[in-house]
């Protein structure tokens, strides 16, 4: 029988003594793959919910204690499902303490300063659960596979990246990130399913097919990025993505793990409000 997957199956190796983890390969896993799946879709949404209200509990007492701070960082190709990954997984969260940040082509103010000056605005405060739709490794991915970024300013680049997480890790921030995996197969199906629906015409861009005639080029990026930034304090998982069902599960999986190892509790108790009655 085979061995059941485990979540730390799909980590990626942690960098460690200046190099990154040259054995590290996509090959090794498959974007269709569902191992986290029940293989009936009625258990796997009951699962999610289930998933979802656990959150939300764990969310508010993060919220409440407003000393913890997590972020979840979310990458992938063009139609991997971050949007959609936000939508199942966090339905049940409180808004109060939950913030979203995307990132688009910087602006001119924010090229004027360093690539991080952007990202470390948008870092999660005290109590808060903040999502990257995409992140800080835009500014790596993008400009490396245009050709903009000699190949020292890529190094320069993921060790600020490694060291601008390790502040967030040392000044108490949690930190998930996941690289939602699918195949070029799926892609050109979603895309199509884009173009093909007139109510999903604003989710496309032509550029979308640009960068899909670069997928080699981008798919390599994104190996050489993660082997390069995936630490303890900050460890990367790719998460087969093919399945939507399949991919909402195992990312909050991971999310509840880590919330678990916070051992998040609510304030204690105000001796001031014993005793009180309203009238």
């Amino acid at each position: 029988m085979a061995k059941r997957k485990q979540l730390d199956d799909f980590r990626v190796p942690f960098f460690n003594g200046g190099k990154a983890d040259k054995g590290f390969s996509f090959a090794d896993f498959d974007p269709r793959a569902k191992p986290f799946s029940t293989g009936a879709k009625q258990a796997d949404r009951e699962r999610l919910i289930a998933y979802a209200a656990q959150l939300d509990e764990m969310q508010e007492r993060l919220h409440a204690q407003r000393r913890e701070r997590v972020l979840l960082v979310l990458q992938g190709m063009d139609t991997a499902g971050k949007d959609g990954t936000i939508r199942a997984v966090f339905h049940e969260v409180d808004p109060l303490g939950l913030r979203i940040a995307t990132f688009r082509a910087p602006t001119l103010t924010e090229t004027a300063h360093d690539f991080l000056w952007r990202v470390h605005q948008q870092a999660p405060a005290a109590g808060e659960l903040t999502i990257f739709n995409r992140s800080h490794y835009e500014d790596v991915l993008v400009p490396r596979v245009r050709g903009e970024l000699r190949a020292d300013e890529i190094e320069r680049r993921y060790a600020h990246i490694r060291h601008f997480e390790a502040l967030l890790a040392d000044s108490g921030t949690a930190i998930l990130k996941c690289f939602l995996h699918i195949s070029k197969d799926e892609q050109r199906e979603r895309l199509q399913a884009r173009i093909d629906d007139a109510t999903k015409h604003w989710k496309f861009d032509l550029a979308d097919i640009d960068a899909r005639h670069q997928w080699d080029d981008y798919q390599a990026a994104y190996v050489d990025a993660l082997a390069a930034t995936s630490t303890e304090h900050a460890p990367w998982y790719v998460i087969p993505a093919d399945s939507k069902s399949h991919r909402n599960l195992m990312v909050a999986a991971l999310l509840l793990r880590l919330f678990e190892s916070l051992k998040l509790q609510y304030p204690p108790a105000k001796e001031s409000l014993q005793g009180i009655t309203i009238s």
